[in-house]
């Protein structure tokens, strides 16, 4: 009788260690890199201190030499968003003139990849827009040729995001220097194939309509915007757009007397 009792209770010493093996935490998953944390902040931007906080992720991940190419890119993404939610005129040309630097570095670093010709074009663009159109009509030709690149190289990338800046040149340049109501038109409406739910492609396809004095279609491509579905990247930037294409409702030539 006695001697059962180690027999019995053997199992369950198995039991229990079995238990407390299943029971115990998985090993921890190898840490996120730096580039891997920007991008989680940068998907906060609509906190503007996220976006800085990206930033300052992606300038720690220069200095542990993460891949070069997917940093530079990602820093003339953040710079752009920064400066173009930065009142100061003065610190938001020096934010895109430092996203311009970090475009070039990408470009260099990857030739044949869109990413680093697409965000250097779109801080041409925002930095000629800061100091003025008439200022900036160099910058017209590197925009026009980083965003060549990109339907090269992918376009569809950002969702028609080189029709896109190819559209708003060409509506934004003067007629004597290249300016075409007619190109914007046609480039707006293929970024809008790509990307249908991109607030940005409908607004300024919408501002080509009214030079085009096609103010019909201009209301119905802004009023798009209030009632479509975000994309779920693009909330913070619908938000925005939004709020744009119901004060472009509120005036001329669609305002009602």
């Amino acid at each position: 009788m006695t001697m059962s009792r180690p027999i019995i209770f053997l199992p369950l010493v198995l039991a229990a260690a079995l238990a407390l093996g299943a029971a115990a935490p998985a090993a921890p998953q190898e840490a996120k890199s730096l580039t891997q944390q920007s991008d989680e902040l940068y998907a906060q931007r609509g906190d503007l201190e996220k976006a800085k906080e990206a930033l300052a992720k992606l300038q720690e991940a220069l200095i542990a030499k993460e891949d070069p190419y997917g940093v530079y890119w990602r820093l003339a993404r953040v710079q752009y968003w920064i400066g173009d939610h930065t009142p100061n005129k003065s610190e938001k040309k020096r934010i895109f003139e430092m996203g311009i630097y970090h475009g070039k570095k990408a470009v260099a670093a990857g030739p044949d990849k869109a990413e680093g010709h697409f965000w250097l074009g779109v801080c041409y663009g925002v930095y000629g827009e800061a100091k003025g159109v008439l200022k900036s009509l160099a910058l017209v030709k590197p925009i026009k040729e980083a965003m060549r690149r990109v339907l090269e190289i992918d376009p569809a990338y950002d969702r028609g995001g080189a029709d896109r800046v190819l559209g708003r040149v060409y509506h934004e340049v003067p007629g004597f220097a290249g300016g075409s109501e007619k190109t914007s038109l046609q480039h707006l409406l293929k970024a809008v194939e790509y990307g249908p739910r991109v607030g940005l492609n409908l607004l300024y396809l919408a501002d080509t309509y009214i030079s085009l004095d096609e103010v019909e279609k201009a209301r119905q491509t802004l009023e798009t915007i209030l009632t479509m579905e975000p994309e779920p990247d693009l909330l913070p930037e619908t938000e925005e757009e939004r709020v744009q294409a119901r004060d472009k409702l509120s005036r001329k030539p669609f305002k009602t007397k």
